[in-house]
């Protein structure tokens, strides 16, 4: 049997070491399980486990692309971690990040706090606060305008998006968009904004806030992300549980996806195709856009937002040292039982 199985081992390697083979990393953070999980897309498997304090719930690139910067609200700190190795490289003090982005022009970093109401404006290198705005209950998503000179802000408790000027940091309107606004993009030279509370996304002028469209895309209508090479525009609905794919230049719904499991967040591999997590059924969804077909993978609870780290080699196996919320990681085997 040794030789027949040493044979099967050889063509595994040899498949996915394969010119244009690709082993990327898909990272989830599951915002009720205090968690990340690491999949790899060459097995389609969980292959990290890494422990959090609280509650993650967004994450960006940052400008270097050396680093992820993960959001954990709750526990008030922002978790640096090498996008590459899958290991956490260090961790700042930072009020309640709920969500956040950095300006265009790389100068500002702008966070909401979901929990304290508040809107924070800061230096992007340094993390300095510059100011501190309340504009508005339970502000969530943040959207600039290209010049820099502008962020958008969803505020969910009270139906509104907010204007806020960056150079004289004070805010220039605010203005009704519809029940429980989370999701908002620039495009196009408008603001697209996901009517959580309703079935629909809103076209906003940003000069003023006036809603000049809405476009029905099903219940609970969450976020709006850009396909990287500008081919369509994706809306999640998490009540629905569809994707609806929209027209970039028209707007125009062109395709649905139905997705069961109340697709939130979206991140689009190298080969364009989605990665969705599902919030209610604690799993992420590869979507292939050009079907619609897809394949689910068991996660932690409540996942939400969602990277793909470009790879072309397996992630080794972590170090052999024991779990601590200081940022070790561990293998999938080895994590404990989730809390009640």
């Amino acid at each position: 049997m040794r030789g027949p199985l040493a044979l099967i081992l050889a063509l595994l390697f040899a498949l996915l070491h394969a010119p244009g083979a690709r082993a990327d990393l898909v990272y989830v953070l599951n915002s009720a399980e205090a968690s990340i999980s690491v999949i790899d897309t060459a097995t389609r498997t969980e292959v990290r486990r890494i422990p959090v304090l609280r509650e993650v719930h967004h994450l960006i690139l940052t400008p270097d692309r050396r680093e992820l910067m993960i959001g954990d609200s709750v526990a008030n700190e922002l978790v640096f971690l090498n996008p590459d190795t899958a290991e956490v490289t260090r961790r700042e003090k930072i009020s309640n990040p709920y969500h956040f982005a950095e300006s265009p022009d790389g100068k500002y970093l702008v966070v909401t706090s979901l929990r304290r109401d508040q809107v924070d404006i800061y230096d992007a290198a340094t993390r300095t606060l510059l100011q501190r705005l309340k504009v508005g209950d339970m502000p969530s998503h943040v959207a600039y305008s290209p010049d820099s000179k502008t962020v958008y802000v969803t505020l969910q408790g009270v139906k509104r998006v907010a204007a806020i000027s960056l150079e004289e940091r004070r805010l220039l309107w605010s203005a009704v968009v519809g029940p429980e606004p989370a999701g908002i993009i620039w495009h196009n030279g408008k603001l697209l904004v996901g009517v959580m509370g309703a079935d629909h996304v809103a076209v906003m002028n940003p000069a003023d806030g006036v809603v000049e469209r809405t476009i029905y895309t099903g219940r609970g209508a969450h976020t709006v992300f850009a396909a990287p090479d500008g081919s369509a525009l994706y809306v999640t609905s998490r009540v629905e549980s569809r994707l609806t794919v929209l027209d970039p230049t028209t707007l125009e719904p062109k395709g649905r996806i139905e997705l069961p499991g109340g697709p939130d967040c979206i991140a689009f591999d190298p080969q364009g195709k989605l990665w969705v997590t599902l919030r209610w059924v604690a799993r992420v969804a590869q979507v292939d856009p050009r079907t619609g077909t897809y394949e689910t993978y068991p996660v932690g609870r409540s996942p939400h937002g969602v990277w793909v780290q470009p790879r072309a080699t397996p992630l080794p196996p972590p170090p052999a040292a024991a779990a601590s919320l200081s940022g070790a990681v561990i293998p999938v085997a080895a994590v404990l039982p989730a809390r009640p």
